[in-house]
């Protein structure tokens, strides 16, 4: 996990964001990276096999509150 970032990066927000504090997430050649629109300026990145098991276990449901 990273925290470097460019001023190049394109930001796409959740469809389902409605207001503020919209999650946001930008592709970069080797990482993903998320930030909170309300605080650009504060940002994670990971390598993208990590992000693509998150997603993963997001749509199986392993994350959903009980």
């Amino acid at each position: 996990m990273s925290q470097t970032h460019s001023v190049t990066d394109v930001w796409r927000k959740s469809a389902r964001c409605e207001a503020h504090n919209c999650v946001e997430v930008a592709e970069r050649a080797d990482e993903v990276a998320i930030r909170n629109n309300s605080v650009p300026d504060t940002q994670l990145a990971f390598a993208r096999p990590v992000w693509a098991a998150f997603i993963s276990g997001v749509r199986a449901g392993q994350f959903d509150l009980q």
